[in-house]
């Protein structure tokens, strides 16, 4: 295995909040501070070369030097674009990694000597048999994560060189910056194999978890669903039953009460006829009260009952003015 070439140069330093970039990365930047912008126009006067280095804490707007990590990547810049509001968008792709030396002097922003690494590596068996562990770990990451397309891991697993392939493997997985920090301190190749494996397998581990527990909740969930569809169910068949239990007796009640009444024939036949009507329509509907009140007062008439004639002539016309004062020629109608 071939050592890594160290070279120092002076480069300007962009500080980077919430985002750690890879050798081998390609990604988009938005910039926005005058110090992040003015180090830009510097390094596009000269080699597009700009050296990024992560903020330890994302939320300050000026950071000092103890505030930004050591080790970062040197970047080429390859699109520089200017956005309304002043922001600038950069496509940079990373090349090696570097170390801050010392910074040296300048207002406008930092500006920094580091000693650059730029790596050779030779595949030994050892560091074949790691390769061969990252990518099977990667490829059960990826099955689990669902987040790096397909292409994209064919893409990354069929790479050769074991530095470039730890970097890209590095950039695709969901990390804080502390650990994508580490990742990018590892310069020694062998200790950078060990330590993404470690954590591509803690990773695994979470994940398989996650799913244990997101298959759990949807059985649950599933269960649940159809526990209450079946309860839902149970009450409407339940309630349909109860609709024609109490409409059955209600029918055989009146069925009851007709043939108690010794209705004429006629008006049986239309009681029964009724009836039958009222069985068959659902609860809620207006008619049914209609004809349970024609039935109602069909059964209330005095069919085949008589009563005794009382004829008293001289009764009545005591009755008559004793309740009714005047109306002389109307009581004699009457009479």
């Amino acid at each position: 295995m071939k050592e890594t070439k160290k070279k120092n140069k002076a480069l300007p330093l962009l500080p980077l909040r919430g985002v750690l970039v890879f050798p081998y990365m390609v990604i988009h930047l938005d910039v926005g501070r005058e110090k992040s912008i003015s180090a830009l126009e510097d390094a596009m006067l000269h080699d597009r070369e700009i050296f990024l280095a992560t903020q330890k804490d994302s939320q300050l707007d000026d950071p000092e030097i103890e505030d930004i990590y050591e080790i970062g990547t040197v970047v080429e810049i390859k699109q520089l674009l200017k956005l309304p509001g002043g922001t600038l968008r950069v496509l940079v792709e990373g090349l090696h990694r570097g170390k801050v030396i010392k910074y040296l002097e300048s207002e406008a922003f930092y500006k920094i000597e580091i000693e650059e690494y730029i790596e050779e590596t030779e595949k030994t068996p050892e560091i074949s048999a790691f390769v061969r562990n990252l990518i099977y770990h990667f490829e059960q990451y990826v099955k689990l994560s669902k987040k790096v397309a397909p292409e994209t891991v064919v893409s990354i697993v069929t790479i050769e060189e074991p530095y470039r392939l730890t970097d890209l493997i590095a950039a695709h997985l969901n990390l804080k910056i502390p650990e994508k920090q580490m990742l990018l301190e590892a310069v020694d190749i062998k200790i950078r194999l060990e330590k993404l494996i470690s954590i591509i397998a803690g990773e695994i581990e979470i994940l398989e978890i996650e799913k244990k527990i997101n298959m759990r909740v949807r059985k649950q969930m599933e269960k649940t669903q159809k526990e209450y569809y079946l309860r839902e169910q149970m009450k409407a068949i339940q309630k349909e039953l109860g609709d024609r239990d109490e409409k059955g007796a209600e029918a055989e009640e009146y069925r009851q009460k007709i043939k108690d009444s010794n209705l004429p024939e006629e008006v049986e036949e239309k009681a029964i006829k009724e009836v039958e009507r009222l069985e068959k329509m659902p609860p809620m509907v207006a008619e049914s009260a209609v004809i349970r009140n024609y039935l109602d007062w069909l059964l209330a008439m005095p069919w085949n009952k008589q009563t005794e004639d009382k004829i008293d002539i001289k009764k009545a016309q005591i009755t008559l003015n004793e309740d009714h004062y005047g109306l002389r020629k109307a009581k004699e109608r009457i009479l």
